[in-house]
């Protein structure tokens, strides 16, 4: 890093530049999301100084070197990569009373998803310092007497935050209990917003999601599976397999296996619009999306194509543990050629999934339901899950679309297919 030569009293000061790093390829700026020090601070090296946010992922920024710093760029500036935040004057003594007991954090560590920015508040929420603010009005502090409602549970609409008769008569009107189960909620009938301003990463991604709608031909078919078998396989085997395998055997991995199998029988699901050509990939990077402290993120398997049912769900598991960890970086969520999602784990019957650029489609899975569905010609309960598949139709036709969700279907309700390519084992055995 280079050094400026200060001239202070004579004396040559050793300045350190601290420039924006990038957090990953193809990423010109980021966002300074919030300083983690305050300007004139001691910092030590490798203490985490500031939070940067870029439209992939949010990177923790250390100190290079301890000394003082000097911060160049407010919180909310967009800075490109490579410009100087911050400067750092390395021979500063360390204050008296200070100790190197500041705890070192480690090299930048990229976190799932964006840290909000401070809260701007409204006009009510504003204070003024007035004695008018909070307090109540004498028709309205009888009338909140009278019917047992707390001074901190309405907002006033008079002049600095007063609150009047009228107030309360609304907060009435509207049905305001204050015992009510609502009210113990954290609802109090108050007319306040409060505005936060939305980070890089969730503007990027709304952007993506919009120009999904706009420049992608969307289409949805949807299908159901009999999860039986792989619920009676799992019940079954789990135990067994987690002794030997070392992790769970969970319905992921056998949707990610029957995809895998689907997609080499229709390579168009798994491409890519580039302008006027058409990209097929001779592999399967399988987008997983996982849930994560700070939101929802989609890491990728790679060539999951070429896994088994242990590596997948052992792939999945250290990637879901890096996500609630924060440890996932900017490669471990870059490419993919194919996404699913799991509604299903939060509740969700039925959805349509949005296509992850500039893939071509997109599994959504969702929650099992026992319904009754006909087998043999006799009513059963069976465990069913609903299956949707997004795809682009400038790419994929209906026909490949349908065929490849069905596929999925089969494999997924004979599950031994998978283990002859979608195959009977019969007419694998007859060379058909």
């Amino acid at each position: 890093m280079p050094f400026l030569n200060t001239l202070t009293n004579n004396i040559i000061m050793p300045i350190l530049e601290m420039k924006v790093p990038s957090p990953g390829e193809s990423i010109s700026e980021v966002e300074i999301s919030a300083w983690l020090v305050s300007d004139g601070d001691y910092v030590e090296k490798d203490q985490a100084i500031a939070e940067v946010d870029s439209d992939k992922a949010t990177l923790e920024l250390p100190a290079e070197m301890a000394g003082i710093i000097s911060l160049k760029v407010e919180e909310g500036d967009v800075v490109p990569v490579g410009d100087v935040c911050c400067l750092i004057d390395t021979d500063a003594e360390r204050p008296a009373g200070s100790t190197s007991s500041v705890v070192a954090t480690p090299v930048p560590v990229v976190t799932p998803a964006p840290i909000p920015e401070p809260v701007v508040k409204s006009k009510a929420q504003t204070s003024t310092g007035s004695f008018a603010e909070g307090h109540t009005s004498p028709a309205a502090r009888k009338m909140m007497a009278d019917k047992g409602i707390s001074t901190g549970s309405l907002s006033g609409s008079g002049r600095d935050g007063r609150i009047l008769k009228q107030d309360v008569l609304s907060a009435l009107a509207a049905g305001f209990d204050p015992n009510s189960a609502l009210a113990k909620a954290g609802w109090t009938g108050s007319r306040e917003t409060r505005t936060e301003r939305m980070s890089m990463l969730r503007r990027k991604v709304a952007e993506r999601l919009v120009g999904v709608k706009n420049d992608t031909a969307m289409l949805t078919t949807f299908n159901e599976v009999d999860m039986k078998p792989i619920m009676d396989l799992r019940k079954k085997y789990k135990n067994k397999f987690k002794e030997e395998k070392g992790v769970g055997l969970g319905f992921m991995g056998f949707f990610t296996k029957a995809v895998t199998i689907a997609l080499a029988k229709f390579p168009g699901v798994n491409a890519m619009i580039d302008g006027k050509d058409a990209i097929f990939h001779e592999y399967a990077d399988i987008c997983i999306a996982v849930s994560s402290p700070k939101g929802l993120m989609v890491p990728v398997v790679r060539n999951a194509e070429v896994m088994s049912l242990a590596e997948i769900e052992g792939e999945i598991k250290r990637l879901a543990l890096r996500a609630r960890d924060g440890q996932l970086t900017v490669d471990e969520m870059q490419g993919g050629t194919f996404t699913i999602t799991n509604g299903g784990v939060f509740g969700s019957m039925l959805s349509t999934p949005i296509i992850n650029p500039p893939q071509s489609a997109i599994l959504g899975m969702h929650n099992i339901v026992e319904r009754p569905v006909a087998v043999d010609g006799k009513v059963e309960i069976r465990p069913i899950m609903y299956v949707a598949l997004s795809y682009d139709h400038r790419i994929v036709d209906g026909k490949e679309s349908v065929s490849f969700l069905y596929l999925v279907k089969e494999l997924l309700e004979k599950p031994e297919l998978m283990l002859f390519g979608g195959k009977e084992p019969n007419e694998v055995l007859l060379g058909l």
